[in-house]
């Protein structure tokens, strides 16, 4: 069956399309963002005790992710939960509570930051009359709304079919409606689960085909890219680090930058040539997040084998944000889950970003922290006014090309070509033109320079 084309609509454009409703303006929403006292492990925590965030940190996200779709926020609370509810998460009181919020606010959505069993989400919309979002619905939402490219556009749809593959239950809104298609929130569907499943299943089978298609392309192209022996740099991180900054920053590319989570979807690559003329390609990366659905994951593993298959890793923090560490923690679990190892200083740099937005007191704190006792200390800079830019660029070319070697070199009139060459790859620190026509230049180039030098000088002295 053909894939439905507008499967990636969001949260706004389902409801304003829905049967019976009329255009309108931004989608009326209600936050509510459950702190268990008692925390629930999940399975690949068991030997992995992760930092706690603060309740208020959690629900700054939680508000940054609802207004990445421009949902109209008309209330949003931290709701404390003793007992989880198998049948609602919250208890009976609160969903009551919420209810005549939602009630009196004329509220259409309801977003729960926290994972809910397609029972949980069912009995929900019913007491508040409203649709229900968990954190993964919302999540997916906001990258159906951001994907740009055909594959960013595959692989969301993927990731919705896998979500709601057990969310065939029956809707809010009228028995005979059910959960079906490719939409969260879309009209009615087929009259038979069955049906739906079997739907969902073959649209699934066809999408890994075509992703695998995507897939076997990529490979191509950086099959080709290997033939020209450019090291790629990949820069990830908690959503809203910076990243796309710091690519602007670093490329002059016009990658869409802006304080939103998950501004940026479909990676970007773009060739740089650093200080003394290493060439890299820089890539960016979709942001990581915590609790990122795992079928998310799935379905981006072919955008995120650029990280793996890179041959540096900057892991990029906002060093401004008091939750830095707990975000820091969440991207090193994604990054091992990709083989990729966080402490691994060789293939991996970290860099301390917003560096600008500390008081001088903070700064010295964090970078005297930063630099007690690590192999590889934290290069701190700020994507924003260009601050430690030279530092992080110099580091990224020693791990590329090696340190800076002196050197001296005689340039015979045949080899004058190789002037301007040494200019562009090098730092020239003198010149003496000498009476029989050649050049001697002393410069500091890289390693690699200095063996691409050599080969060129040998390959004119034998020509």
């Amino acid at each position: 069956m053909a894939r439905e084309k507008d499967a990636d609509r969001s949260v706004r454009g389902k409801l304003a399309h829905q049967p019976g409703t009329e255009a309108k303006g931004p989608t009326r929403a209600v936050v509510i963002v459950p702190v268990l006292t008692r925390h629930q492990r999940s399975d690949d925590e068991s030997n992995r005790p992760r930092l706690t965030r603060s309740a208020e940190a959690r629900h700054d996200e939680a508000v940054g992710l609802a207004r990445a779709i421009n949902l109209d926020l008309i209330h949003t609370a931290v709701a404390t939960v003793n007992d989880p509810r198998p049948a609602t998460l919250l208890g009976s009181g609160k969903v009551a509570e919420f209810a005549e919020i939602v009630k009196e606010g004329h509220a259409e959505v309801v977003i729960v930051d926290h994972p809910l069993t397609p029972v949980q989400q069912r009995n929900l919309e019913k007491e508040l009359n409203a649709k229900v979002l968990d954190r993964t619905g919302l999540i997916l939402e906001i990258f159906g709304e951001r994907a740009r490219t055909k594959e960013g556009t595959l692989q969301v749809e993927l990731a919705h079919l896998n979500y709601q593959k057990g969310r065939l239950v029956r809707s809010w809104t009228h028995l005979e409606r059910q959960r079906g298609g490719a939409g969260f929130l879309g009209g009615p569907g087929e009259t038979q689960i069955e049906s739906d499943r079997r739907i969902l299943q073959d649209k699934i089978i066809k999408l890994k085909h075509e992703l695998e298609t995507v897939r076997r392309t990529r490979d191509l192209h950086r099959a080709k890219r290997k033939k020209v022996p450019f090291p790629v740099v990949a820069i990830v991180g908690y959503t809203n680090a910076g990243k796309s900054t710091l690519f602007n920053k670093l490329t002059g590319a016009g990658v869409l930058a802006e304080d939103m989570l998950f501004a940026t979807l479909d990676p970007t690559l773009r060739r740089v040539r650093l200080p003394h003329g290493t060439p890299i390609i820089l890539s960016d990366t979709v942001g990581f997040i915590s609790d990122l659905p795992t079928h998310l994951v799935a379905a981006f593993r072919a955008t995120l084998e650029e990280v793996v298959e890179a041959d540096l890793v900057i892991h990029l923090r906002d060093i401004s944000d008091p939750d830095t560490a707990a975000q820091a923690e969440d991207v090193e679990r994604i990054l091992a889950d990709l083989g990729v190892d966080a402490g691994d200083a060789k293939r991996v740099v970290e860099v301390w970003n917003k560096i600008d937005l500390l008081d001088e007191g903070n700064r010295a704190r964090l970078l005297a922290d930063g630099n007690d006792g690590r192999k590889a200390p934290p290069i701190a800079i700020s994507a924003v006014t260009g601050e430690g830019l030279d530092a992080l660029r110099a580091q990224v070319e020693t791990r590329m090309a090696g340190e800076l070697e002196e050197l001296t070199v005689t340039i015979e009139p045949a080899q004058f070509g190789l002037v301007d060459w040494l200019y562009r790859n090098g730092d020239v620190v003198s010149r003496a033109d000498n009476e029989d026509g050649s050049a001697t230049i002393s410069l500091n180039a890289t390693h690699s320079a200095r063996q691409e030098i050599e080969s060129r000088l040998h390959r004119k002295n034998n020509g």
